[in-house]
């Protein structure tokens, strides 16, 4: 529940839904069977970083907390979402362009994020090779997407009382190795110590992490349709 009145909330239905559930569910375990270790004893993040993205604090196999809120578009910057902001900015920019706000949301599901910040793009790999020869602004976008995924990985550390395990999956997840890097040397400080080596594979599960971190790091792909699918004979008793 947000720091709403109740009845936002009770009749309205305003409170945190989240998203990427189904890859979260999916990780989340596959760890575990990967690991050959108890999902009712782990704690894992899980972040599922794509053009959407969004993390998961998982706890002995359930959900505690997720990024996306009402709509995908709260958490960290995304290829064309903001991410968190000051609530005050549509009603700013309403007033200064002469918008309506829903025109200004739309904004900021569609031009901002990556391609906000950048100007360039809303692809990951278009920014890693812009910022590669010497573009702050693709480089910009970069950073602040990798200190919010940071933040919220410091965050549900925290909230947890400590983590066994952080998950990087999906398109930006599973393939950007420049992005994992960045995001895992903001989290020295928890011990978190990685394999330049390790973290070069790409296209199957493995760690990547060193025998010395506190917290085990692992790219495992996502497989969103087979959760739908188990989910379905489940619900038809087949």
């Amino acid at each position: 529940m947000y720091a709403i009145p109740q009845k936002w909330y009770k009749e309205y239905g305003v409170r945190k839904y989240g998203a990427h559930g189904t890859s979260h569910q999916f990780v989340a375990n596959e760890y575990a069977r990967l690991t050959n270790k108890d999902i009712s004893k782990l704690k894992i993040v899980t972040c599922h970083i794509g053009n959407g993205a969004s993390l998961c604090a998982v706890e002995y196999g359930r959900c505690k907390d997720t990024s996306m809120g009402l709509t995908p578009l709260e958490g960290i910057p995304m290829g064309t979402r903001s991410g968190n902001i000051d609530p005050t900015v549509v009603s700013y920019i309403c007033e200064k362009e002469g918008k309506s706000a829903k025109e200004v949301v739309n904004e900021l599901n569609k031009k901002c994020g990556y391609l906000g910040v950048s100007g360039i793009s809303n692809d990951s790999r278009d920014l890693n090779e812009a910022a590669n020869n010497g573009n702050k602004d693709a480089m910009l976008a970069l950073t602040i997407q990798e200190k919010r995924i940071a933040d919220y990985i410091g965050s549900y550390y925290v909230y947890l009382e400590g983590i066994d395990a952080i998950v990087f999956t999906a398109g930006i997840g599973e393939n950007a190795s420049e992005m994992r890097e960045r995001v895992c040397n903001r989290l020295k400080v928890l011990g978190v110590d990685i394999d330049l080596k390790l973290n070069a594979d790409r296209g199957h599960p493995f760690r990547i992490s060193t025998p010395n971190s506190k917290i085990d790091v692992w790219v495992i792909p996502t497989n969103e349709e087979l959760v739908i699918a188990r989910d379905t004979v489940k619900l038809l008793n087949i």
